[in-house]
């Protein structure tokens, strides 16, 4: 049986730190639009503000359907999956908001991440002022192995220079798959 907290409390924080993937659901606010559900992981990139915040590093990647969603209405989910250990399922609801690369407070924002790996193609820093905090059982997820991250990402853009990031933003990440600006 699920349950709803009132905050993310210290057995919660545990286990949300000690998950190496979430998944990330945003949607824009018609109805004919896509809902995304994006996959997030590597280690340092997820930090807990307080009871009623987590921030998270958005990278370069191949969509900007979470930026033009938070951009048009901040709806946001974040899941926890267990994979190892006993069965649970933790869900964040909140509303989103991110700096982007560029930003005067981006160089702040990304500072309360001293563990990240290379920063370099980190796109923007979101931050989620956390409104719900459920648990379900998990019973149906299955037992995985953590293997370790991977560094696809960081060394295909390690290639890249900012001036290539700033291009890279500009003819791939400029809108949503439903046209929604993301900029």
């Amino acid at each position: 049986m699920g349950k709803v907290y009132p905050e993310i409390d210290g057995r919660l924080r545990d286990f949300i730190e000690a998950q190496p993937v979430f998944f990330v659901a945003t949607a824009p606010a018609g109805a004919d639009g896509h809902v995304n559900v994006s996959p997030k992981g590597m280690r340092g990139t997820f930090v807990i503000h307080g009871p009623h915040e987590v921030a998270y590093l958005d990278w370069h990647g191949s969509g900007a359907e979470t930026l033009a969603h938070l951009r048009e209405n901040g709806r946001i989910t974040l899941m926890f999956c267990a994979f190892a250990g006993p069965p649970k399922v933790l869900r964040l609801h909140g509303r989103g908001t991110a700096v982007v690369v560029g930003d005067p407070d981006f160089p702040a924002a990304l500072s309360g991440f001293p563990d990240a790996p290379d920063p370099h193609a980190v796109r923007a820093v979101i931050t989620v002022r956390v409104e719900r905090v459920s648990d379900s059982c998990g019973y149906a997820v299955p037992l995985m192995e953590y293997q370790g991250d991977r560094d696809l990402l960081l060394t295909s853009h390690s290639r890249r220079t900012a001036e290539d990031l700033v291009v890279y933003r500009a003819t791939k990440n400029a809108a949503s798959i439903d046209g929604l600006p993301v900029f």
